[in-house]
């Protein structure tokens, strides 16, 4: 879904393990003494992912009218690093609450893992999951069809990203100790809905009746201890990041990312992460209503907090029946090249040989999936409109694939096709599975979004390769890249959105499923595994069109940090308060938490409460009905208004404060910082 109509604007233009390294001596501070001799070391950490929050397009919906302005709420990295003492092996698992993880990531992040550890951490033991919400900052792909909408590379949202994804990993790094792990399961009913059922049904009936509801409901939760006290959870479930809308333009997370939120307000010790597994159709959106996404209520934030809070309670529920997970831990990872599979027909349900081509997006995808969408990309199409940024890159070339690569791809009607596109294919055509083994606990890990379905043929593939029940092995979409989705070849013939985005034709399923057992023989039967073919560097000079943020200028007759509109005198408990001040561009410089740090301090805003004769934070910017909204005051391009809002909660009272941090923009591109402070109020 993340690209949504990400080129509906432009379509018109063209029709083995660790090595050698001692655990004592990679243990993180404090931790190095009477190391175990057996067991498990685990770790917990958080970074913080917030890059811009204004100004610049978004990624989920990749839609050019959803340009930032403003913040919801903080978006973050968890990362949990889990070692057999034993083997000497690590996994790390890392979980962005971003709309997808791009290979710009991942060599980011890689990159500054050797700079810190050498090679203790590599892309075999590292996997980096994203909870695919749709409210991210866009453009920090190198790809240029995921850009689109961000007029180019964001180098400050993607500087911000690598380094919260880095920080969570060192946080858990050093904060390994000996600890235990348990594995539970619970089911979740209400928290999903199958928004492409015209192609679920053309399964054959064997597929249908293992989802009679059309959803997947498996919730898997794994949880970390350290001695009695519990440092990290992670509770695995198919629903899609999408209650908020694509009418959404604050920086946010969505329902995974708020039952996050939810567990870690109910335990501050604890790490808890709620990561996709194959949620390619379904949907939060429970109404499946085209065009007019709601369910279970009309209040798109209500629905973020009410699927979320399900996906927390579904995962307590895994957990009070969980048992001991135990075993070994091992891995494997290769690069395939999705665009040239030749799959046997072993793997095709119709036994017949088969391949994959370039990736062609089809014209089912310009229309979006609109059980998510408040508005569709199909007028672009309609009116002929040519994206200049996307004629700037070569999309007015006319290409016509061949005819071979038209029937890989057939019935799809070719609309955009993404792998022949000048000056190279727009998207990552190489790109890499992994398999992650805790115990009896399998991650097959897939960067892509796969439908119930298409997930459920690779777990059953890779369980009976490792022997385990289905319900241990999981598909981690969304993992170590991006390439859009994954249907079955049967849901591909009804050529819905979902089929429309499963770019490598209508066998890609099957050229995962053959990859993925092989991969999984190999690793099951304790071989070392080839790395595959070498993904191109697509490192360097990045397209950028948009116009640069212009110096700042206050609003007229104020200065920097002015109160333009105060609060009232009082409020009662539950009421909203809302101040306006004399602000300046929120992108002249990212407000990351640093390790160690809070967003009380190092963010764009706090809340403060008047108690015992000083002032002390009582809400942020990380704070779950807090805001800041940015906007230019009519008339004026270079002056800036921004209102931060706090709905107050229940049991809130006494004499409180907003404190507003800005940084103006100088004629000579300097920056200085100021503080803005209202008024003092009352909740009563």
């Amino acid at each position: 879904m993340t690209r949504r109509g990400f080129l509906g604007a432009s379509a018109g233009a063209v029709g083995a393990g660790v090595v050698g390294i001692a655990m004592t001596g990679a243990l993180g501070a404090g931790t190095a003494t009477a190391a175990p001799s057996s067991g498990y070391l685990v770790g917990a950490g958080k970074g913080d992912l917030t890059g811009a929050i204004a100004g610049q397009g978004m990624m989920g919906y990749s839609d050019l009218s959803q340009v930032a302005t403003g913040l919801l709420q903080r978006v973050w990295a968890r990362a949990y690093i889990i070692a057999d003492v034993a083997s000497g092996k690590r996994i790390v698992f890392v979980n962005a609450d971003l709309a997808c993880l791009f290979e710009s990531h991942h060599v980011g992040v890689m990159n500054e893992l050797r700079q810190r550890f050498g090679n203790l951490y590599t892309e075999e033991n590292v996997n980096l999951n994203a909870t695919h919400n749709h409210n991210s900052c866009g453009g920090t792909a190198w790809d240029y069809a995921y850009v689109l909408a961000a007029l180019g590379h964001r180098e400050n949202s993607y500087r911000a990203e690598v380094a919260g994804l880095v920080d969570a990993i060192v946080a858990a790094h050093h904060s390994l100790a000996p600890g235990t792990l348990e594995l539970g399961h619970s089911e979740l009913h209400d928290a999903s809905a199958n928004r492409s059922l015209q192609a679920f049904v053309n399964n054959p009936t064997p597929d249908r009746r293992h989802f009679p509801e059309h959803i997947d409901p498996q919730v898997t939760s794994l949880r970390l201890r350290q001695g009695g006290n519990v440092i990290g959870e992670i509770t695995w479930f198919a629903t899609h990041g999408t209650s908020l809308t694509d009418a959404n333009t604050l920086i946010s997370i969505d329902n995974k990312g708020y039952a996050s939120y939810l567990a870690e307000q109910n335990n501050p010790d604890v790490v808890a992460s709620f990561p996709q597994t194959n949620a390619g159709d379904m949907t939060p959106n429970l109404a499946v209503r085209k065009l007019h996404p709601s369910g279970p209520t009309e209040d798109h934030r209500a629905n973020c907090t009410i699927i979320g809070q399900r996906q927390f309670k579904a995962g307590q529920r895994a957990f009070a029946s969980a048992r001991s997970l135990s075993g070994g831990l091992s891995y494997a990872y290769r690069f395939l090249n999705l665009s040239d599979i030749a799959i046997d027909g072993a793997y095709t349900p119709d036994g017949r040989p088969a391949r994959t081509s370039p990736a062609i997006m089809g014209a089912a995808a310009a229309a979006t999936s609109t059980e998510d969408n408040t508005r569709s990309q199909l007028s672009f199409l309609k009116e002929g409109t040519v994206l200049p940024f996307a004629a700037a890159l070569g999309a007015t070339s006319k290409v016509t694939p061949p005819e071979w690569v038209q029937q890989v791809q057939a019935p799809k009607l070719p609309l955009f096709p993404l792998g022949y596109m000048p000056p190279h294919p727009w998207i990552q055509q190489v790109l890499p599975i992994q398999l992650i083994r805790i115990g009896d606990l399998v991650l097959a890990a897939a960067p892509a979004e796969f439908t119930i379905t298409a997930g459920l043929r690779v777990r059953r593939i890779v369980a009976a390769a490792f022997s385990l029940p289905l319900e241990n092995v999981l598909l981690q979409g969304y993992s170590n890249g991006y390439s859009q989705y994954v249907t079955t070849p049967e849901e591909y013939l009804s050529q819905q959105y979902e089929g429309g985005e499963t770019l490598f034709g209508r066998y890609t399923l099957c050229a995962y499923m053959q990859e993925f057992d092989k991969l999984a023989r190999e690793m099951a039967a304790g071989k070392s595994s080839s790395r595959g073919p070498k993904p191109p560097d697509q490192r360097g000079p990045q397209p950028d069109l948009l116009t640069p943020v212009p110096a700042d200028t206050p609003i007229s007759g104020r200065r920097f940090g002015d109160v333009v509109r105060g609060p009232k005198t009082s409020y009662r408990s539950g009421d909203t308060v809302s101040v306006e001040f004399c602000g300046a561009h929120p992108s002249n410089k990212v407000h990351r938490v640093r390790p160690g740090s809070s967003a009380a301090k190092d963010g764009y805003f706090v809340v403060e409460r008047y108690e015992s004769g000083r002032w002390v934070a009582a809400a942020d910017d990380n704070t779950w009905g807090t805001e800041l909204a940015w906007k230019r005051p009519s008339g004026s391009s270079t002056a800036s208004s921004v209102t931060i809002s706090w709905t107050t909660g229940p049991g809130v009272s006494g004499r409180h404060r907003i404190r507003y941090f800005g940084d103006v923009k100088h004629t000579n591109g300097a920056l200085s910082s100021f503080v803005g402070t209202s008024p003092a109020f009352d909740v009563k």
